[in-house]
Order: structure tokens, then C-alpha cells, then sequence
């Protein structure tokens, strides 16, 4: 039988019960649900704070929640470190920088891929710090706990990633891949 850890996909619903297995332990141990985008607010305050420790001090936000490496950015950490190690027993691990897709419709330029993702990044950081929360702040633990705001918030998301699709590549898109 061939080790469950080198498949390069999983069934859905094994994976949503590990989830679900997770975000149970998070409540359990650290009484928070799963979430992210915190963790970059955290760092990026650590930072400024190098430079100009007023700036967070008399922030509202950073009065009430004192910016830390926590759980949070562990859970970042390990997110980071279980891709990688999920691409190398699946042998899935590739060096291509421009996929086809992007390729077809944008060009060759590494930079001009780079900053598009960079940028995309930024925009969902944004996106998910107005919402008051990311894909898995709402997405997993707002919508394990039956929270109407998340679902909102998937249905929102979703339909705008989809959106975005088929205005960044078209219906043509789908024979680049």
C-alpha cells in the first residue's frame, strides 16, 4: 500500500475532518480559533515597534492586544513547514515561478509574476483585516462554529475568487493550464 503521505491530493472529507480535528484542539488548548492574518498584524507592529516603539504603543488596537509571537505565528510556521514537507513526499515540488496559465496571459517576466502575487497578498491581507478575519478565521472556524458573518464571508469570498478568475484569465483560460 502506498504511504498516505506521498499521495499528491487528499479526499475532501479526510482533509476537513483533520481540519475539524484541529480547530477542536486550538479551542481545547489555546481557547481561540484558527486564524493567521493576526499573526502578520503582530509582526509588522514588532517591526515598527523597533523603530518607533510610540507608534504601537499609543495604537488603540495594539493597547488592547499586545503585539507577540504566539500560536498564532506558529501556526504560520507550521503551515510553511508542512507544505514543504508536503511537496517533498509527494514529489510535488517544482521550481517553476510562471506557471502556463499566467504565462499565456501575462508574459514571461518573473518580477512582473512576483510583484502581481505580492500584490494580491497585500490585497487579501487587507481584505481579511476589514473583514475581521481571513479564509480560515471565517472560513473554518467561523463556519465550524455556525457563525452567520462567516458564512457570508466564504459565499463573498468565493464568488469574488471566481470572479477575479475569469476576469484575470477568461473562459479561454482553461486550455493554458
Amino acid at each position: 500500500m502506498k504511504n498516505p503521505l506521498a499521495r499528491k491530493s487528499w479526499s475532501p472529507f479526510v482533509v476537513g475532518a483533520c481540519i475539524g480535528v484541529l480547530s477542536w484542539f486550538a479551542f481545547l488548548t489555546a481557547d481561540h480559533p484558527l486564524g493567521i492574518t493576526t499573526a502578520f498584524e503582530h509582526s509588522a507592529a514588532l517591526l515598527i515597534g523597533l523603530s518607533a516603539p510610540q507608534a504601537v504603543a499609543t495604537h488603540a488596537y495594539f493597547q488592547q492586544h499586545d503585539p507577540k509571537i504566539g500560536w498564532e505565528w506558529m501556526l504560520v510556521v507550521g503551515v510553511f513547514i508542512g507544505a514543504l514537507i508536503s511537496a517533498a513526499t509527494a514529489g510535488d515540488r517544482t521550481s517553476l515561478v510562471v506557471p502556463s496559465l499566467w504565462k499565456w496571459r501575462f508574459g514571461e517576466s518573473v518580477w512582473r509574476r512576483l510583484a502581481a502575487a505580492f500584490f494580491g497578498g497585500g490585497l487579501m491581507m487587507f481584505g481579511a483585516r476589514l473583514a475581521n478575519g481571513c479564509t480560515s478565521g471565517h472560513g473554518i472556524s467561523g463556519s465550524l462554529q455556525l457563525a452567520a458573518s462567516s458564512w457570508l464571508f466564504s459565499v463573498i469570498f468565493f464568488g469574488t475568487s471566481i470572479a477575479t478568475a475569469f476576469a484575470l484569465f477568461g473562459r479561454e483560460g482553461r486550455r493554458h493550464v
